[in-house]
């Protein structure tokens, strides 16, 4: 299955190492990345290939919401 990541927030070092090491760490597989700095404000949008990954969607998602409030 296909999936849409966004990530937007306060610009910072390491925001897509920490995205793609998540993903990879998920068996999720980074198929098209745009990512851009607005002033002082991030924004990427990937397109990603979830069928390798054994997690449920709703799992990755509440992991990946609750880490980026932790990393705030």
């Amino acid at each position: 299955m296909r999936a849409v990541v966004t990530v937007t927030g306060s610009d910072k070092r390491g925001i897509i190492a920490k995205v793609s090491n998540f993903l990879f760490e998920h068996n999720i597989n980074i198929e098209d990345v745009s990512q851009t700095i607005l002033g002082d404000q991030f924004a990427m949008i990937m397109l990603v290939d979830t069928s390798e990954s054994r997690e449920t969607f709703s799992a990755v998602s509440s992991f990946a919401e609750f880490s980026s409030k932790a990393a705030s």
